[in-house]
């Protein structure tokens, strides 16, 4: 660069003819050329450039172009920065920047660099400044090793926080001087100053609880003698009292005489995780306990539905050796027509997650399959995935049995019943014959225990042998049953609406209420001509259930009885007394419309043996 400023052309410059700078400028540049560390001059308040062979690499691609150039044009980028920087040395100041960050396009690019940069002034003998002295040294590479050093250092200790590990050990064995991190040093109660200079093993070996200190002496003395890697949990006592469990990983650097040096490791905190299966095993304890005491056969399955855990209930209820019936092994204790059964009902449990239940027959100990209720639910996490299935086995065997028996007694009474009525109404007919004057009266009666009749051969429980053509045991299928015999019902009668289940005791009630409703129809209302037509519906409304009853087109008008006959009297008790309701009846000018209100309670109500 010296030869270069010889051979330049000074005179077409700000500056002029080098023969009449300053002495001081000229003395200034001899030094600059004679470093080997980066300087530049930048002369007069435009800052021409002047430099030497050391700032050619700061200059980059800009080198000669920038040599003898304003430092205010050739490197725009700075510009604010230099000018603002030759005013104040012009001014008397000096400056100094360490690390200072700039933005290059010295190579033809965007380019982010760090430079140390000392400016101080040039002066001439009257005493004023003529020139800047730039000194420079970029210091990219150590700044950007520092900041790649600091990320990788957060990315450690990141994934050592992510990892649980709260701590790096470096063992130096002869010296015995063990070099550890803050994280390290703070969990044994080692001050940091000690452990970063590094501090005796004995210096660690203090806050470990006694009860743990050989054990992990001796895992460490074979780690050292043989090579293998260390693993050792233990604690380590707090300032407070309590303990903090630990579980080190340490790997032996063994020399070429397979010596000891190096011995380096991490520490993990596990007291969480102890803590965890600590309490599991105290869960899974009580729980094992109280399933034991329990009179049913419990037990659980994995979220794939793999049998691992049968309580004592279920040995000794089946007799077969503990564990032969894990995984699968359970279907083959079940009657071989009910295997198939309970695998599809079981496997669409754990496809969908519903609740399992199920009958079928369990071999007993005896060899006798018994009758047993199967039911098992899904245990959920947070998010929602099945954890496990926990399930019971019931003995039913004795109560099936008994509902069986029941049943044939119910089907017997009830056909008993039915013959009674039978029986009645032959006896009313054979009566009125004597007496004419009775016939009327006892036709009604014998409409009724008809109508009774057929009220309990709708609700009546029946066999598979005497089970009539399936009727909707509900309000609507016995309204249809009792409207058979008045004809045309489709084209004169609709029932629309809500419908409800009926139960038994609400049968012979609601029969009698509509046969007398029925019978009205018939003699005087909407179902006495052809024109009438009867409109039925039901709704719901809240506890209640609610029937209307709306003739249109009978005969002609109805008016309000003077007095409550007996049938008006049979219909208020049947809906007042015994389904505790309310009767509302209206005589309009198109036909009589009733409005029965009936506690829904009382209308599925059933007096059937448990069982049925």
């Amino acid at each position: 660069m010296y030869a270069q400023f010889q051979t330049f052309d000074w005179s077409a410059t700000a500056l002029g003819a080098v023969d009449v700078w300053p002495s001081a400028l000229t003395m200034t540049l001899r030094m600059m050329f004679s470093s080997p560390v980066a300087m530049a001059v930048l002369a007069g308040r435009d800052g021409v450039m002047i430099y030497n062979d050391a700032y050619i690499e700061i200059a980059g691609k800009r080198h000669p172009d920038c040599f003898g150039q304003s430092v205010l044009t050739t490197w725009p980028e700075v510009a604010a920065f230099n000018r603002q920087i030759i005013a104040d040395v012009f001014a008397g100041e000096t400056a100094s920047f360490e690390d200072a960050p700039l933005t290059f396009y010295r190579n033809g690019a965007a380019e982010d660099v760090w430079l140390d940069l000392d400016y101080s002034p040039v002066v001439d003998d009257d005493g004023s400044t003529i020139a800047v002295l730039a000194i420079l040294a970029e210091t990219t590479k150590r700044v950007k090793a520092e900041k790649a050093l600091r990320d990788n250092q957060e990315r450690l200790s990141l994934a050592l926080s992510a990892s649980g590990v709260v701590g790096i050990w470096d063992w130096r064995v002869r010296e015995d001087r063990v070099y550890a991190d803050e994280r390290f040093s703070d969990l044994f109660h080692v001050p940091r100053e000690l452990a970063r200079d590094g501090a005796p093993i004995s210096a660690y070996l203090a806050s470990i609880h006694p009860d743990d200190v050989a054990s992990l002496e001796a895992a460490m003395t074979r780690a050292i003698e043989t090579g293998e890697n260390l693993t050792s949990e233990y604690r380590i006592v707090q300032p407070e009292g309590g303990v903090r469990w630990v579980l080190a990983e340490g790997r032996p650097a063994l020399d070429e005489h397979g010596i000891c040096v190096r011995f380096p490791g991490v520490a993990v905190d596990i007291t969480e995780h102890k803590a965890a299966v600590e309490a599991h095993a105290r869960s899974e304890a009580a729980f094992r306990t109280l399933a034991n005491a329990m009179p049913q056969m419990v037990w659980s399955t994995r979220p794939d539905g793999y049998h691992d855990y049968y309580n004592a209930r279920w040995y000794e209820f089946t007799g077969v050796p503990e564990n032969s019936t894990d995984g699968e092994g359970w279907n083959g204790m079940f009657h071989e027509e009910d295997q198939e059964r309970a695998w599809a009902s079981w496997r669409h449990s754990l496809e969908t997650g519903d609740p399992y239940q199920i009958e079928y027959r369990l071999r007993h100990h005896s060899g006798v399959y018994r009758w047993v209720l199967g039911r098992a639910l899904a245990i959920r996490d947070d998010r929602g995935r099945i954890t496990r299935w926990y399930g019971t086995c019931t003995d039913i065997h004795d109560t099936k049995m008994a509902a069986a028996e029941r049943e044939v007694v119910a089907h017997e009474l009830s056909h008993r019943i039915k013959n009674i009525f039978s029986v009645l109404s032959s006896i009313i007919s054979l009566s009125a014959r004597s007496k004419p004057d009775a016939q009327p009266f006892a036709l009604e009666l014998r409409k009724r225990i008809e109508a009774m009749g057929r009220a309990h051969d709708f609700v009546r429980p029946h066999s598979q042998a005497s089970r009539p053509v399936p009727v909707e045991q509900s309000i609507f299928g016995l309204v249809e049953e009792l409207l058979v015999p008045y004809g045309n019902a489709e084209e004169r009668i609709s029932v629309s609406g809500e419908d409800i289940q009926l139960g038994d005791s609400a049968a012979t009630p609601l029969a009698l209420l509509l046969h007398e409703l029925a019978t009205n129809a018939a003699k005087y209302g909407a179902l006495s001509g052809d024109a009438g037509k009867l409109a039925i519906s039901g709704r719901q409304h809240e506890t209640d259930y609610i029937l209307e009853w709306r003739e249109h087109g009978g005969t002609g008008a109805i008016g309000e009885p003077d007095q409550e006959g007996f049938g008006s009297r049979l219909m208020r008790i049947s809906v007042e007394g015994q389904l505790g309701g309310k009767l509302v009846r209206r005589w309009e000018p198109d036909g009589v419309h009733v409005t029965v209100t009936m506690p829904r309670a009382a209308v599925t109500r059933t007096n059937r043996l448990s069982g049925q």
